[in-house]
């Protein structure tokens, strides 16, 4: 399961369009008993990092269509949400979410950057950056990310 089913189930569960920090706390910590304080503020944070949270100061709401994620009976959020994510995939989601469609699709678009446009001759990061600004949608917080990535490549 993923991040956002993780994120949806407070506002799918309350039936709330704005939940504040406290109520997030207690269902995530107290009421479902799926993490701690320290996990709580962290999901928050990367749900807010990652563009799938909103806030107005004190209240959060997601910035997705909740009846796009399907909660499953006895849904537990793994482990997993709270690893380190690769600045491309992270990169890929955000360009999905905000265009609406498929990783495949954004892929063949950045692929097609890459032999059309280029040659051949750019990195597949930085055509996903270039897609990415063809459609308006934010990179500046992962370019650092992204850059470290492809150093490491070299």
């Amino acid at each position: 399961m993923t991040l956002k089913t993780a994120l949806a189930a407070p506002f799918y569960h309350s039936r709330a369009q704005k939940l504040g920090k406290s109520e997030l706390i207690y269902y995530y910590a107290f009421d479902r008993r799926w993490m701690d304080r320290e996990q709580v503020d962290l999901l928050i944070h990367r749900g807010v990092e990652q563009h799938l949270l909103g806030t107005d100061g004190e209240m959060y709401y997601p910035l997705f269509d909740l009846a796009e994620v399907q909660i499953p009976i006895g849904y537990k959020p793994s482990s997993s949400i709270f690893d380190a994510h690769d600045p491309f995939e992270q990169l890929l989601d955000r360009i999905t979410s905000h265009t609406r469609k498929e990783p495949e699709e954004i892929i063949a678009r950045m692929n097609q950057v890459i032999t059309e446009d280029f040659d051949g001759n750019i990195r597949p990061e930085a055509a996903l950056v270039i897609v990415a600004k063809r459609n308006h949608i934010p990179v500046a917080d992962l370019l650092d990310p992204l850059k470290q990535v492809l150093l490491k490549k070299d």
